[in-house]
């Protein structure tokens, strides 16, 4: 896609979503990178509803690894793949107790390697904690840049290195936002929501839908 139209398309994103940001609630640093390890096929809402619990009783590696497993369990059940969620969560708290002295490390590759952290988790912790200009790719981001044409890749990995290349300076801090929150609100897996979108005249989807 063109430079300029992909402006286009931020540039009227922005003006659906004036203030992009993380929706996940968070006390520090480690409470962040928890709820976003949480977050996977998760919604954002869910999380925040046992975060509000657990992260008043466990807000660093040192209590996560006091409560234990069995009772992380209890607190975030009601959240998908919570079995192993929690196994990653406390072992993710003792390598940063052991290996990082209870701090998080920022370097990617080292962010990867802790128990449960992935590409996207990694890049999201980068981009808000760290404030680099990274583009993590969730089903959202992944289904809207390639739906409206922004790239055209077959995996997450293969979309967050072309948006990383392709989208210009000036929106890579905010483009993963933007994209997530043009995906919750209008640009639906199933149903998405052309006749209110802003972009549909930039949209590669809306396009091929009045053929």
């Amino acid at each position: 896609m063109k430079k300029d139209i992909t402006n286009k398309i931020f540039s009227s994103l922005l003006k659906l979503y004036p203030n992009p940001k993380t929706e996940l609630k968070y006390i520090n640093k480690f409470t962040f990178l928890i709820s976003v390890v949480l977050s996977a096929q998760a919604t954002d809402v869910s999380v925040n509803i046992v975060t509000k619990k657990l992260f008043k009783i466990a807000k660093n590696p040192q209590q996560m690894i006091q409560l234990g497993e069995l009772k992380l369990k209890k607190y975030i059940k009601t959240i998908g793949l919570y079995n192993s969620k929690a196994k990653n969560i406390i072992l993710l708290s003792k390598t940063l107790l052991k290996k990082y002295k209870g701090k998080i490390p920022t370097e990617f590759d080292e962010l990867t390697s802790l128990p449960g952290v992935g590409n996207k988790t990694a890049s999201v912790y980068q981009n808000t904690i760290l404030k680099l200009p990274r583009i993590a790719v969730d089903t959202h981001v992944f289904r809207v840049s390639n739906r409206i044409g922004l790239v055209n890749r077959k995996t997450p990995d293969l979309t967050q290195q072309a948006l990383e290349k392709t989208v210009p300076t000036k929106w890579l801090m905010s483009a993963h936002h933007l994209l997530i929150l043009h995906g919750r609100r209008l640009c639906k897996s199933q149903k998405p929501l052309c006749d209110h979108c802003l972009i549909k005249n930039n949209c590669k989807f809306y396009r091929h839908l009045n053929i």
